[in-house]
């Protein structure tokens, strides 16, 4: 592509130049995008042959694939796990510790309840608490990962954030119960 050097090879790290750390410095990676977009955006490529025009588009959607995974601290977890050789195995390892799976019982319930009362409250409550032990647990996963290097228990991280991600779409599902 018109003097573009990109190598499909690269990790989504390299590619974006940003270290393959789980803290990754989000203000740049997006700069980076943004870079990276205007360099390979299919309508730059609009007038010339095909083959151009298809190699610009597997760039934008290697771009936005990588994007998208960075972006997201789980998708990065997982992502930095496969470049280490782990499986974070979330479709087939539901095993949890039962404290972990007590709490999730606690925040089914508790949605329920506040949807069942319309407490609008109680589920902006629940979710802020949530989003908190989340962060939380993304600190622990940089530790695991970046420091630690311990990537057995950062993929038993990575599944529970998963989990907790499913909680708050059940939040987001209540407000909307609440709201229709």
């Amino acid at each position: 592509m018109q003097g573009l050097s990109f190598d499909f090879k690269q990790d989504f790290f390299q590619l974006f130049g940003l270290p393959a750390t789980f803290h990754i410095d989000s203000a740049l990676l997006d700069q980076r995008y943004h870079a990276l977009q205007m360099q390979v955006h299919p309508d730059k490529f609009s007038h010339l042959p095909e083959a151009e025009r298809r190699a610009s588009m597997q760039w934008a959607t290697r771009v936005n694939e990588a994007y998208q995974t960075l972006a997201s601290p789980v998708g990065r977890a997982r992502y930095l796990l496969s470049l280490h050789g782990v499986d974070t195995q979330e479709e087939t390892n539901t095993a949890m510790p039962m404290d972990f799976l007590m709490q999730q019982m606690e925040w089914r319930d508790a949605i329920e309840e506040a949807q069942r009362e319309s407490d609008v409250r109680a589920l902006d409550q629940l979710e802020l608490r949530l989003q908190h032990e989340m962060r939380e647990l993304q600190q622990q996963l940089a530790v695991k990962i970046d420091d630690e290097r311990d990537y057995a228990m950062a993929a038993e991280s990575v599944r529970k954030l998963k989990f907790m991600e499913k909680i708050v779409e059940e939040i987001a599902s209540a407000f909307d119960a609440i709201d229709h």
